[in-house]
């Protein structure tokens, strides 16, 4: 595709960007912060203070409420710059074929029809109907809930559109990750016409429902307003018919009615949504809303599950084997070692991706770095690879060195490795035997 035809279709189709949600302005929060009832009983607690003459105690309330709203407003305000710097940060950029060359560009200028380059790591820019793979894995979580990656095979001008989910289809859908392999396709569609964009879309059609603090306090109000009016009123008739004063039976209505306000409460619940807010904001917690602290405290089970949030998603060698001896254990720190040691992990580095991404290719990558080995130069030739088969775990790498030859790499299941590696029967009972006492280890 042509810079100029890309640009027309950029006009006509717009960003590849989900539809969001206008940015809240000051005013606007102010005025929803304002809203909640627990502001609203404290503000008209202090204007009836006021009206009364009661300075001390309706300056006193307002300058609590004016501290409360303020800092709440602050933090909401905050949260709010951060989060278009997040968005902003996270945009994916995509290698896409315009004029006849592989360029990089923003994920949002990305248009149907655009030709898209897939690699480890890369966050896929929209929706890509697949021309060809090689050992494509998506992991498309983010769509379907499954932790486990899907395989994908390229597809021909007759495969139809396909939900996501399952393994083999031709389809890579927007906002997955490429966690294995490479291939290009087809843009087929972009931003709101995406699949991820027909859940954005259907997001912003929901209506967030008060929390349980919010109609405790809204029934609490509604109550104590009901109960004071009725006082008030039986006051100001009881006052004026007995004494002929109606305007002082008003007054002693109303001082009744204040003194059946519980301002303490909307005073101390929003003291310490305020708190709340402060404390997550200083553990780093981005709270954009005070109802997220409200719901949080009313929880009463957490589910958790341990996936890469809990960890560092990130592994170590900790141990090598010696295939001259598999009894004999080399840690990394062995100098003793060092010759073998520095054999085998020359050989993983061969074996994995040359800019790894998967955590157990870093870690070869890493464990050479501090041995003093460098992943292969360019003179180096990447002549074959075979990934990863159902009847055969292992991903082997045939590299075509500058002084001729060639240097074949292997490395997956202990079985498969075993198989490749023609091993006797009792090399092989003496791998796997290391190999349980490995796992034995955790």
């Amino acid at each position: 595709m042509s810079a100029t035809e890309a640009a027309r279709r950029l006009v006509a189709e717009g960003y590849n960007e989900l539809p969001r949600p206008d940015r809240r302005p000051f005013l606007r929060i102010l005025l929803g912060i304002l809203a909640e009832p627990m502001f609203g009983l404290l503000v008209a607690s202090a204007l009836i203070y006021l009206v009364l003459g009661d300075l001390r105690e309706g300056l006193m309330l307002l300058a609590f409420a004016t501290a409360s709203v303020g800092i709440a407003a602050a933090q909401e305000s905050r949260s709010e710059r951060v989060l278009d710097t997040l968005r902003t940060l996270t945009s994916p950029r995509a290698q896409v074929l315009r004029d006849g060359a592989r360029v990089r560009i923003p994920g949002r200028e990305v248009v149907p029809g655009d030709i898209v380059f897939l690699e480890e790591g890369d966050r896929v820019p929209a929706d890509i109907h697949l021309l060809s793979t090689q050992d494509l894995e998506v992991d498309e979580s983010l769509l379907t809930g499954e932790s486990a990656p899907v395989r994908k095979r390229p597809g021909g001008p007759d495969d139809g559109a396909a939900a996501p989910g399952g393994d083999d289809l031709p389809l890579a859908f927007s906002g997955t990750l490429v966690v294995r392999g490479r291939g290009c396709g087809a843009t087929i569609a972009t931003g709101r016409h995406s699949e991820i964009g027909k859940i954005g879309l259907a997001l912003g059609g929901i209506h967030p429902e008060p929390t349980r603090l919010n109609r405790q306090t809204r029934r609490l109000v509604r109550g104590v307003a009901v109960a004071g009016l009725a006082v008030s009123v039986l006051v100001m008739v009881l006052y004026g018919l007995a004494r002929g004063s109606w305007l002082q039976g008003a007054l002693a209505g109303l001082a009744v009615t204040m003194s059946m306000i519980p301002e303490e409460f909307p005073l101390v619940l929003t003291v310490f949504m305020v708190m709340g807010a402060w404390r997550l904001s200083r553990a780093r917690v981005l709270t954009r809303r005070a109802a997220a602290i409200e719901a949080l405290g009313a929880a009463t089970v957490l589910c958790t599950d341990k996936t890469g949030t809990l960890t560092q998603n990130r592994m170590a060698i900790a141990e090598i084997r010696d295939a001259g001896d598999l009894a004999r254990r080399l840690m990394p720190g062995d100098a003793k070692a060092a010759a073998a040691i520095r054999t085998l992990v020359w050989h993983g580095i061969l074996a994995s991706a040359p800019t790894p991404f998967d955590p157990m290719e870093r870690a070869f990558h890493d464990l050479g770095e501090r041995l003093g080995l460098h992943p292969p130069e360019p003179s180096w030739v990447l002549a074959r690879e075979h990934g990863l088969e159902p009847g055969l775990p292992a991903v082997t790498q045939v590299w075509q060195p500058p002084q001729g030859g060639a240097i074949v790499a292997a490395k997956g299941g202990p079985e498969a490795v075993a198989a490749l590696c023609r091993l006797d029967r009792q090399a092989h009972a003496a791998m796997l035997r290391a190999v349980d006492g490995l796992a034995g280890d955790g």
